[in-house]
């Protein structure tokens, strides 16, 4: 089921945006709304807990000073890796693929597949340990997809191109949670590597909620959309 989920997400969100051709935005910031509060809610409230609590006692229960082991320092690390992500991807992590010009609209956007390949590719590492987070991955990368397929399709991307980078990006979570559970040196340094995501998921998410917002107002039907990720990540 880990490995279904954002695989699945994924691709419902390219059949979503082929078929119903969304143009409704205040839907979709809705749905990202909703998506970056749950994912933000579930990174608090379960992952970076859980984080802290390893780097204290490490793998093996043996007891880490805290001098010796600065999750804090691999959690800004990872913020300031996905601020580089997406200096590239031009924030389509968070649905931000407006902005991109239509100038390499009939090539391959390279930067912005291995970008958001990476980012995909490391969210799904923790998964391995933390299957809750398999949930939020997965209502993440939903209206991420649809989006992406939209904006690639409205901008003549060759449709192949389109299936192929969308697929890519589906198997990437799939791809860091199988790695992180069958290669040793993953699992050596699991912790950080999650503190990491932490930061990515940190800044993701809270990007998500601002972005989904016109200049930063928030409405009733987007603060209720925040609300129910919380309360939802909270009973997960």
């Amino acid at each position: 089921m880990i490995y279904i989920l954002p695989l699945l997400s994924v691709v419902l969100g390219y059949i979503a945006a082929l078929i119903l051709k969304p143009t409704n935005k205040k839907s979709i910031k809705l749905l990202l709304a909703f998506s970056g509060s749950f994912l933000l809610s579930l990174t608090v409230m379960h992952l970076l807990p859980e984080v802290y609590e390893s780097s204290m006692h490490g793998h093996e229960g043996h007891v880490h000073e805290h001098t010796n082991n600065p999750i804090g320092l691999y959690i800004m690390a990872g913020i300031i890796f996905q601020i580089i992500l997406e200096y590239f991807s031009k924030g389509a992590e968070h649905g931000h693929v407006h902005g991109q010009g239509h100038e390499h609209s009939n090539s391959m956007p390279w930067l912005l597949f291995i970008s958001l390949c990476i980012h995909a590719l490391l969210e799904g590492m923790p998964v391995s340990h933390h299957h809750d987070l398999a949930w939020g991955i997965a209502i993440h990368h939903f209206p991420i997809a649809i989006i992406l397929t939209a904006f690639f399709v409205n901008s003549g991307l060759n449709k192949t191109a389109i299936l192929l980078f969308i697929m890519a990006f589906a198997v990437m979570t799939p791809l860091g949670t199988l790695l992180s559970g069958q290669l040793a040196f993953i699992g050596n340094y699991y912790t950080e590597i999650s503190a990491i995501v932490v930061g990515i998921l940190f800044h993701i998410s809270s990007t998500i909620i601002f972005e989904s917002s016109e200049g930063h107002k928030f409405n009733m039907a987007k603060l209720l959309a925040i609300i129910l990720g919380v309360i939802m990540a909270y009973f997960l």
